[in-house]
């Protein structure tokens, strides 16, 4: 028996597939539903422009890879954190699936206009380069020696200098001097969004590594959650727990994802001694120093006001100030000047970019004004935004790897004022 060409029939496959899933999924709520049938309209549009230069054996594999994304879609209409295989066999397959079309769309264009290429298989291979690095994290160092100094507009500082050895190295206007003050140590975990990419048993890796640094603060950014990991209180506390031996030296703020299940958030990390800062300050006794800790909530509106109101009445008395501020593009909301160092996430670093073969340059930093990884400079304020623990949003990471770093913070001539 002589199976069909799959070209032939993907127009009707890909139509009654989407009809299918729709009618799936149609109790979930009505966002749901619509982001299924947007995301699952535009995926069925490019298999369908890449479906006439398939070949038989390609054409049946691309028949059953849509059949697993559909398949993942309707699974979420009961989202909770799964186990290995299932994450192995169904989830991750069907990620990368969906980003390496996404990534294939030039092709299916071409193809749609008379001019097939078998140039869309390079999309799936950096695909799956992508599902590598949105696996795995090579541990790094970076120095900062911050002054007060006026940089003028918000611009980016290259990474470059940042992790070259220390000596002789400007960052952000500042030589580095060896035998200078001891830095502040601080390990920053931001957006682990625990789910299909990120267990929480990878995630206790994470925080385990941190600790075995053993730095003076960790500092945690912001998106705990997926849709995966809403109401697993107990899964986010298993998570952070190897970060309960360094109780007194962990604070974290919210990110906007945490606003989808606090709850969660908050008995997660309250379990492991971990303090929860919602417009809040706090005062830390370092090895390097003291330290007032700020942790900015994620407003929805009126931050302008809000974020004003949080240094309201604080007099600078010499004490170097950290804010923790999940979105970098709330920078522009802050009153400049009332912090040494913000710490940001939020952005996965701009997820899908250039940085693997060595430039800065990522859509997010290609597109918008939104800083996306690295040091920033404004004014006299210090952005550091991280390219993440984990990822969400579109499936992949592309030449964006995941961060697990350790930053040594010098706060050059720091004075009142």
């Amino acid at each position: 028996m002589t199976l069909p060409d799959p070209s032939m029939i993907q127009p009707w496959f890909l139509l009654a597939l989407f009809v299918v899933t729709l009618a799936l999924v149609w109790k979930r709520s009505v966002f749901y539903r619509r982001f299924v049938g947007v995301l699952m309209g535009i995926l069925c549009l490019i298999w369908w422009g890449l479906a006439a230069q398939l070949q038989p054996i390609g054409g049946w594999l691309f028949i059953a890879f849509e059949i697993l994304v559909a398949f993942h879609f309707v699974q979420l209409v009961h989202a909770r954190l799964r186990g290995v295989a299932y994450r192995a066999f169904l989830t991750i397959p069907a990620q990368w699936f969906m980003a390496s079309t996404v990534l294939a769309l030039p092709f299916s264009v071409s193809a749609a206009v008379g001019h097939p290429s078998d140039g869309f298989i390079i999309a799936y291979v950096v695909g799956a380069f992508g599902v590598v690095q949105s696996l795995t994290a090579i541990p790094e160092t970076v120095d900062l020696v911050l002054d007060r100094l006026d940089r003028g507009p918000l611009k980016p500082v290259s990474m470059k200098a940042l992790r070259k050895p220390r000596r002789d190295v400007e960052h952000a206007g500042r030589s580095v001097v060896p035998d200078g003050p001891r830095p502040l140590r601080i390990v920053q975990l931001t957006d682990p969004h625990l789910g299909p990419f990120m267990s929480p048993e990878q995630l206790a890796g994470f925080c385990q590594r941190a600790v075995d640094r053993d730095p003076d603060l960790v500092l945690i950014t912001g998106d705990l959650l997926t849709m995966e990991s809403h109401d697993a209180a107990d899964a986010v506390a298993a998570a952070f727990s190897p970060l309960k031996a360094l109780e007194g030296r962990v604070f974290a703020c919210h990110g906007n994802h945490d606003h989808e299940d606090r709850e969660t958030v908050r008995e997660g990390l309250e379990r492991n001694g971990i303090r929860l800062l919602v417009d809040e300050w706090a005062r830390v006794e370092t090895r390097a120093g003291t330290v007032d800790v700020i942790g900015a909530e994620y407003h929805w509106k009126d931050r302008d006001e809000r974020l004003a109101a949080l240094f309201e009445g604080r007099e600078d008395d010499g004490t170097p100030r950290i804010l923790l501020l999940h979105n970098p593009n709330h920078v522009k909301h802050l009153p400049e000047g009332e912090t040494d160092l913000i710490l940001c996430g939020h952005t996965h670093g701009g997820q899908v970019g250039l940085l693997s073969i060595g430039s800065d340059w990522t859509f997010v930093r290609g597109f918008t004004s939104i800083p996306d990884h690295g040091l920033w400079v404004r004014g006299r304020d210090r952005v550091y935004v991280h390219r993440g623990t984990g990822h969400y949003g579109f499936p992949l990471r592309v030449g964006v790897p995941r961060e697990e770093s350790m930053l040594r913070v010098t706060f050059a001539d720091r004075q009142p004022g």
